[in-house]
């Protein structure tokens, strides 16, 4: 019998990590900011800026402390509006909320990504700035929305959580937009169990981020550019925020960042593995009449761990009986809308007063379903995951058609 493949574990650390791990082990040297110059995590900063082509980045505790660091750094007034697309990690509204702003949710369609119409419609005066989460690495109409925002002068900073490794039009998700943000979350391209990152080439946007993640005193100046050096622009917006901020303290460790810089090398090679087994899986699970998987908008590269996919014709019972067939036949599946207490079904956000209706959002998250996908899985791996998902889905509509209903 063949055993179903283990899709929890992350891949391995990289055995160059070991000798630096044990290094700050032995010294005790894990605080950003006690060494003088060339911590770890400045490393990594100056390394994954130079990864992406931006100017600055800034290492912080995780994804959603750099959605927070962002918004506090772009100085919106308390309450402004920020647009989030309402198909998201509930950490996204979260972040919005201690920034002490009021999001508002945009439609999403059945493809995963943002309803443009309901957006134009929601980008009204009222909002203050704009977050697209490219969920589970989806992309939105980028064209699109930035020459919505940027006629109407809202800046948009882009959750790539799920996209590190993403191309829109060839350019790498997370510079499109003002600042982008990204995880090292464990189930996420590069790993650190826990962590994130911000990005810009905004001189006064990274300054402020970067004394209100914790940098007290001077500490700023620790802070490397992937030039090595501090420009005179980034200088003088130091220089005009120093002690005029408050301090949030959601700094990385030297430790994290020993983890994810020997990963950045093998970030090209885990996207294009990714890429390969998605599509693969995703050609056969398209073959079935009750599986659809959403193809990509025509500028978007994907750079996938996970697959997403509607079931089609099946009602609720329906739905529930697809789930347990295919954990039965060794497959776990999240059925977005369906799981209780899903921190990704907007209707589970009760800290928001009135998310609104959003039709679109929420049939589709009654049947959208959600498998991991490790980019270390090989053929025979993905062949049992989507072997398992169409019989599973033939089971229940089989045994439907044999019954007449």
């Amino acid at each position: 019998m063949t055993l179903a493949p283990n899709v929890y574990d992350a891949e391995p650390i990289p055995e160059a990590a070991r000798a630096e791990i044990d290094r700050l082990l032995q010294s005790g040297d894990l605080f950003r900011y006690t060494a003088p110059q060339d911590a770890p995590v400045a490393l990594l900063e100056a390394e994954f800026a130079e990864l992406m082509g931006a100017k600055y980045a800034l290492a912080v505790a995780s994804c959603s402390a750099a959605l927070f660091l962002s918004l506090k750094a772009l100085d919106l007034p308390r309450d402004a509006k920020v647009l989030i697309p309402a198909f998201t990690f509930a950490a996204v509204p979260s972040s919005v909320v201690h920034a002490d702003c009021q999001p508002v949710l945009v439609d999403v369609g059945p493809n995963y990504r943002v309803d443009m119409a309901d957006f134009a419609a929601k980008l009204t005066d009222e909002i203050g700035a704009v977050i697209i989460s490219h969920m589970r690495g989806h992309t939105s109409d980028m064209d699109a929305i930035m020459d919505l925002c940027d006629a109407a002068g809202v800046p948009v900073i882009e959750d790539a959580a799920h996209s590190l490794g993403t191309l829109w039009h060839g350019r790498k998700i997370g510079t499109i937009g003002k600042i982008g943000c990204f995880s090292f979350q464990s189930y996420k391209m590069l790993n650190a169990g826990e962590g994130g990152i911000l990005i810009t080439d905004d001189a006064e946007l990274i300054a402020r981020a970067v004394i209100m993640s914790g940098a007290y005193e001077h500490n700023w100046q620790k802070h490397k550019t992937p030039r090595g050096d501090n420009t005179a622009d980034l200088a003088d917006a130091f220089a005009r925020w120093q002690n005029k901020l408050p301090l949030y303290n959601t700094r990385l460790s030297n430790l994290s960042a020993a983890v994810i810089r020997p990963q950045l090398g093998e970030l090209t090679r885990r996207v294009t593995d990714g890429l390969k087994n998605h599509d693969y899986v995703a050609e056969l699970l398209n073959q079935s009449p009750w599986i659809d998987v959403p193809p990509p908008l025509a500028p978007e590269t994907r750079a996938p761990d996970s697959i997403q996919f509607n079931l089609v014709g099946m009602s609720d019972e329906e739905v529930f009986a697809f789930a347990d067939t295919a954990k039965a036949r060794g497959v776990s599946v999240q059925v977005f809308g369906l799981n209780e207490d899903n921190a990704r079904a907007f209707w589970n956000w009760q800290f928001i007063a009135d998310p609104g209706p959003l039709p679109q959002t929420r049939d589709m998250l009654m049947r959208a379903c959600d498998t991991r996908l490790p980019v270390r899985l090989k053929q025979p791996d993905l062949d049992f995951i989507a072997g398992a998902l169409v019989a599973a889905a033939e089971d229940v509509k089989g045994d439907a058609r044999a019954y007449g209903t």
